[in-house]
This record gives C-alpha cells, sequence and structure tokens, in this order.
C-alpha cells in the first residue's frame, strides 16, 4: 500500500509550548531517541545556537516522521511577531495546521493574527490546549473563546472519538453541519465509516475545527491527539505529469551553496531536471543538481521526489521565495510587512561590498528584509518587524559571516502619493539618443501600489517600446518629492510616446519614462503615508473608556466597541509610530490582563506630515537618481529644460 504525504505546520503565540509539542510528536513515532527541551537548549527543531540561547523559534524548521500508513513533515514555525514572516512564508506548503494555545494564558495577540492567516490561506486547523498541568490552567474558557472569537465550528475530540467510533455528541455535531448527512441519520442513523468519512471532508472545507488538550511538557494527551491527527487528516497529491512545485524557503548552506525549498504539488522532480519559471516578469529554466530531504539540520540525499513532498534543491538560482514552479505559475504575496527600517552600521575597514554581498544572501533568505544599497549615502538599509529581529540578526551576521554590525535605531518607513490628476512629460534627446514619453497620473486605491494601464496607440510607439515604458515603472520603488519616501497608490496610464527609427536605444525610454513621471509629481498635489496597524484591544469593561481616550490621544480611530460578558473588545486603526509601544501601556495598567492584537493594515495619511517632512529633510532637486526637467537637442548638443518649461517643447503635443 502506498503511503500518503501530509504537511503538518505548528503555530502559537511565543511560550505557548510549541517546540516541546513537537518534540514529543517526533519521540512518539521513534523520529528522535530522547525528547529535548527549550530550557535545555537541547531540542531537535530548535538546533541554531541562537535560538538555544534565546529559547525561541526563529527559524522555520522540518522533521519527518512516518505513523500508520503516512509520511509526514512537522514544520515547526516562530511563534515571535518579530519573525512572523518567516512563519508566513511556511503556511504555503503546510496542508493542515495545529494552533498551540496555553491553557493559562489563553488567547493571544500573535494567535489571533496566526488564526486570521490561516483562514486567508484556507488552511485545515487542529486546535491543542496546552499546559492543563499548570495552576490557573482552563480549558473550558479557552475553548469558549476560541468559540467567541474564532469560530462556533470547534469541536472538543479529546473524549468523543474511540477506535474510529463517535459519541452521540459528535455525531449530532457533525450532523448539524452537513445536510445531507442530517437527513441520512434521520433515516439510516450512525454509520462509522460514512460519518468519519464526512468528518474529514469538512475539515478540509474549513466547516469543522478539531480541539484537544493536554500537556506537552509532562506528556499528557499527546498520543491521543496523534492518532486523531493520523485518522482526521486525508490528503491526496498526484504525481501523475505536469511537475508543479512551490518555493517557500531560501538557505545558504555552510559551504555557501543555495539550497531552494520547494512543496511539489503535482508531478515528480528528478536530479538533472530542467526546471522552468518566471520571476520578476522573467523566464528562468534552470538544471537541478541535488536533491535533499532534510530532517532538522541534517539532510540525506535523493534521486526523484513525488508530489506531496517537501526537497530542497541545489541549481536554482534566480528562484525566490514565493515562486511558482513549473505548471503553476501564480506567485505569492505576503501580509507581514515589516513598517520600519534600519541602517546597517559596521567598521570603516570593512570592505562595503562584502558586508552587502552578505546582506544580499540574507535578503533571499528573507525577501521581508528588503536590502537596499544608497548609492548616495554609501550606506545599507533593511526594514524589520521589530527591535528582537535586529539583535538576532547582529548575531547571525557575527556568527555565518564574522562581521560585527550594529544597527541604528529603526525609523518608521513612509510612503508618499498624490491626490489629484496630472499629467507628466519627459523627454530625452542627447546627440544621438532619442525617447518621449507622455504619462497620466491619478490617485490609486489606498494600499493599490502603483496599477499600470496603456493607451498609446502603436502608430505613436511601438509595442516593444510600451513594455519599455511598462517595465521601467515597475522595475525599482520610485521616490516621491516630499520625503523621497516610495511612490504608491498611484494610477500610470501610458498616454503617448515617440522614439527614432536610428537613434533610440533602451535606456532612453528609462530616463524619459522617469522623468515624465518626475514632471508629474512637480504638478500635483503631493501627501505622505504612514503604516497603519489593526488593533483589536480586549479589556475589562470599566477599562473601555482609558482605552478609548489612548486611542484618540494616540491618532488612531476606532469602530463601535463590543461587549462579551466582563469584557469590552475594541477594534480600529492606529498609526505604527505612535502604537507600537502601546502593549506595554496596556499590559500595565491591566496588570497584564489586557490582551492585544496588531496586524499590519496597510498605508494612510500621515498624521504629523509636516514633522516627517521636515525630519527627513529630502531635497528633490538633490536627488540623484531623479530629475524632473527634459533633456533637449539644439545645434548637435543637449540641453536641460526645468519642468515647468518642458511641456510646451515636447514633440508628441
Amino acid at each position: 500500500m502506498m503511503r500518503k504525504t501530509k504537511t503538518i505546520g505548528i503555530l502559537a503565540h511565543v511560550d505557548a509550548g510549541k517546540t516541546t509539542f513537537a518534540e514529543q510528536i517526533l519521540y512518539h513515532t521513534e523520529s528522535i531517541q530522547s525528547r529535548g527541551r527549550v530550557d535545555h537548549m537541547d531540542s531537535f527543531l530548535d538546533h541554531h545556537d541562537i535560538e538555544k540561547n534565546r529559547g525561541i523559534t526563529i527559524f522555520a524548521d522540518q522533521a519527518e516522521f512516518s505513523y500508520n500508513q503516512s509520511n509526514y513533515y512537522l514544520i515547526d514555525t516562530p511563534g515571535h511577531v518579530d519573525f512572523s514572516a518567516e512563519m508566513e512564508r511556511s503556511l504555503q506548503v503546510m496542508d493542515y495546521a495545529i494552533v498551540i494555545i496555553s491553557a493559562v494564558e489563553g488567547l493571544q495577540g500573535h494567535t489571533e493574527t496566526v488564526w486570521e492567516l490561516l483562514k486567508k490561506h484556507e488552511i485545515p486547523t487542529f486546535f491543542f490546549i496546552n499546559k492543563t498541568d499548570r495552576n490557573g490552567a482552563d480549558v473550558y474558557k479557552v475553548v469558549e473563546d476560541i468559540r467567541l472569537q474564532f469560530s462556533n465550528d470547534v469541536v472538543d475530540i479529546t473524549d468523543s472519538i474511540h477506535n474510529g467510533e463517535m459519541t452521540e455528541e459528535l455525531i449530532e455535531f457533525v450532523a448539524e453541519r452537513d445536510e445531507e448527512l442530517l437527513d441520512d441519520y434521520i433515516e439510516e442513523g450512525y454509520q462509522k465509516e460514512k460519518w468519519l468519512e464526512a468528518l474529514k471532508r469538512l475539515m478540509r472545507e474549513n466547516k469543522i475545527f478539531p480541539c484537544a488538550s493536554g500537556s506537552a511538557l509532562n506528556d499528557i494527551g499527546i498520543t491521543d491527539f496523534l492518532e486523531k491527527i493520523d485518522l482526521l487528516t486525508d490528503i491526496d497529491y498526484s504525481d501523475k505529469p505536469p511537475f508543479s512545485g512551490h518555493v517557500f524557503k531560501i538557505r545558504y548552506d555552510e559551504s555557501g551553496t543555495r539550497i531552494t525549498f520547494i512543496k511539489l504539488l503535482s508531478g515528480h522532480l528528478n536530479v538533472r531536471n530542467e526546471v522552468s519559471y518566471t520571476n520578476d516578469g522573467k523566464q528562468f529554466q534552470e538544471k537541478v543538481t541535488q536533491l535533499r530531504v532534510y530532517n532538522g539540520h541534517k539532510f540525506k540525499a535523493v534521486n526523484d521526489a513525488r508530489a506531496g513532498e517537501i526537497v530542497a534543491v541545489t541549481g536554482l538560482i534566480k528562484a525566490g521565495v514565493g515562486t511558482s514552479l513549473g505548471a503553476l505559475t501564480k506567485n505569492t504575496a505576503y501580509e507581514m510587512v515589516p513598517a520600519l527600517k534600519s541602517k546597517v552600521v559596521f567598521d570603516e575597514k570593512v570592505n562595503v561590498k562584502e558586508v552587502l554581498s552578505r546582506f544580499k544572501m540574507l535578503d533571499e533568505e528573507d525577501p521581508s528584509l528588503r536590502v537596499t544599497w544608497d548609492e548616495q549615502l554609501q550606506e545599507i538599509h533593511i526594514h524589520v518587524m521589530g527591535k528582537i529581529q535586529l539583535e538576532v540578526l547582529e548575531q547571525v551576521v557575527k556568527e555565518r559571516f564574522n562581521i560585527t554590525i550594529t544597527f541604528e535605531k529603526p525609523e518608521i518607513i513612509y510612503k508618499e502619493t498624490l491626490v489629484t490628476e496630472v499629467k507628466g512629460y519627459g523627454h530625452f534627446e542627447p546627440l544621438k539618443h532619442y525617447a518621449e514619453v507622455h504619462l497620466k497620473i491619478e490617485p490609486g486605491e489606498r494600499n493599490s501600489g502603483i496599477t499600470f494601464e496603456n493607451e498609446c496607440h502603436t502608430d505613436d510607439l511601438s509595442v516593444g517600446y510600451q513594455n519599455l515604458v511598462r517595465h521601467h515603472l515597475f522595475e525599482r520603488e520610485h521616490h516621491g518629492l516630499l520625503t523621497g519616501s516610495a511612490l504608491t497608490d498611484v494610477k500610470v496610464t501610458l498616454l503617448t510616446g515617440r522614439a527614432h527609427n536610428k537613434h533610440t536605444s533602451g535606456g532612453d525610454f528609462c530616463e524619459a519614462t522617469y522623468r515624465a513621471l518626475r514632471q508629474g509629481l512637480e504638478k500635483a498635489k503631493n501627501i505622505v503615508l504612514e503604516p497603519y496597524y489593526h488593533f483589536k484591544i480586549k479589556v475589562d469593561v470599566e477599562l473601555m473608556g482609558r482605552v478609548i481616550a489612548d486611542i484618540q490621544s494616540l491618532y488612531g480611530n476606532f469602530d463601535a466597541p463590543e461587549t462579551i460578558g466582563d469584557k469590552a473588545v475594541i477594534t480600529g486603526k492606529a498609526p505604527v509610530t505612535t502604537f507600537m509601544e502601546y502593549s506595554t501601556v496596556l499590559a500595565s495598567f491591566t496588570h497584564g490582563k489586557g490582551a492585544m492584537m496588531l496586524k499590519f493594515a496597510g498605508y494612510y495619511p500621515c498624521h504629523n506630515e509636516e514633522e516627517v517632512i521636515e525630519h527627513i529633510g529630502y531635497n528633490k532637486d538633490a536627488d540623484s537618481d531623479y530629475t524632473s526637467s527634459s533633456i533637449f537637442c539644439a545645434k548637435g548638443a543637449g540641453y536641460s529644460v526645468p519642468w515647468d518649461e518642458a511641456e510646451e517643447k515636447m514633440h508628441a503635443l
């Protein structure tokens, strides 16, 4: 009988006992000889020195085990919010998820973030309520909170399934969520196999979420839960061609070899196979030189892999995290977006190119870092989720590359947009060059980025040159005029353009496009945008007034509060810069009993625009990457025309 392959992810708020739970599963399936502990710094999956010293999971790692007729990949994900981008990337390959919740602390801020992401990606989910042996544990309350805040379709299976047989209570619970099954139940009564298949199907459809409880540390309820996981999970992958897969992780090993981690979704993959994919709009085809199956930090080389399996591949150089391979064409966008940036500080004696190359490697492993090189200032900047991530990065760079670095205090990442519609004109015609571009630039929907439309006729500009204009609009972030921050939330329409049969080259349209965009911004009303959080705060009812007053003082806005029992739940949006430290304030005046969930909400108009503009001190006329003037040619020489005079000289008007 062919074994099925299933990928199970373990997720939780930090310190809920996730890694200890994973140790028990691996021990009971004889994948490891002894159970490690986080506090003893010997757990199987937290094998990096940084993880051992800090006692938290930082990197999403996998382990293999077999149970009954199935092979399993177990993925242990970070629980700290600073490493939530790493957690989100792992979701892409999970067939099922297990959310670990402490029976003492209950639902915490990051638990809700995890749940929202699982819902978005439609991943069937189990809940395991951990630490039931600790003082203050209240399983009943946690289950009720899950039903109240997450889903009413949560059912406790701790004592309701035995050898595949269901209790009356579970039978009714399942029947209530399937009308055909309910009719069968009334006519024919309970049928074990039919009910079990229905429960598995309803799980896959995210209509039922099984829940169990126990203690990972003291091995209570673990084997029983493992049996139920095996009983209720069912996934079928086709290993028939064509091959398709998803890249969810990039790592560089100790020898500097680039390792690409892939979940095979269909077909099979052999060593020396050619793999095709698209990245940044470009087509690539690369040969697989080695296939590895990792178990913790160790791996074994294999010759082939089949659908449902996770393998690490060497030979793929351009495939990034989120890239779809083979027949799969949809690349992935992520929600866990950093709102902070920081400058990398290092000794002047160290070669800057070496430091930058190391950070580019880290950027491939974690694309949320968005490593950038400021040529004008000769500085390296990165995007981060928080201060703990910076501390970890310092250690990573020291241990892996033997380079000592620090970071400047993180600052908010601002963006810019416009609120008026304008037309921008760019002309680039030094001697033996020629390109002209006319753009319409108008406000886009909030958090839509840059969108493009083409109204240019091929009589005016060939399709190839039209595509060049589009390419240059999306090839990089464009600086706004107020702070030099990235331009966003604009719709750009190519109206027309001109080329010369003899003198136009590709770079000419880059120059003309940038100048047209900048010239349009000079005529527009521009505004600064800042990152916002979605927040959800739960406090005792008598503290609701204090929280609302705080939100208002921090320039946030809120929806009508809800009252649930003796608790008030307040949701809304607030600027990251004012709200990022509020969790400490909340914990103080609620004596640790208040709960807050923060999730990146996107960019909205800045609450203190003038102050931000003054603080950044950007000089739009000194930006070496952008100019709003155009270049025209007369008497065999090019000359510059300022933005406010250029329009009347355009050839296509």
